[in-house]
């Protein structure tokens, strides 16, 4: 799990989200899992846990991604310490949460992914990359 903003996002992968004990040591109070291929996890009941089963590529229904990207976003408006995760955290976690900056800060989903990508390890799908920026430009 990598900290991308100081005690408000984290990226991780899915051993990342399994590990409820970590998540509630970095006083994580909401967790976005993206990835279709692991199992949901349980929390306690006072951290919110929002699952959204998206493919590392093409495929990804255009209300799953914008669904995504909107709670992603409104966490982070609302500064809700927030952990981003998919099975691998370098394809469908940094991709969705670049989208979800965007729309915040209202800048392009490429400054944030390149500013994400900077940080630590990346691979993003780009059939993926191409739905989500297909999504960000419709909303």
């Amino acid at each position: 799990m990598r900290e991308v903003i100081p005690k408000l996002v984290w990226i991780g992968n899915g051993r990342d989200a399994r590990d409820v004990a970590a998540v509630l040591a970095c006083e994580i109070q909401a967790v976005v899992h993206l990835a279709v291929e692991e199992s949901p996890t349980m929390f306690p009941r006072d951290i919110i846990y929002c699952r959204f089963p998206l493919l590392d590529g093409s495929g990804n229904p255009p209300a799953i991604l914008r669904t995504a990207i909107q709670t992603v976003c409104m966490l982070i408006d609302e500064n809700v310490p927030i952990l981003v995760a998919c099975s691998g955290g370098m394809s469908r976690s940094p991709a969705i949460l670049a989208a979800a900056m965007a729309r915040a800060k209202r800048e392009s989903p490429e400054k944030w992914l390149t500013q994400i990508a900077a940080a630590g390890p990346h691979d993003v799908a780009p059939a993926l990359w191409n739905e989500i920026r297909h999504c960000v430009e419709r909303s």
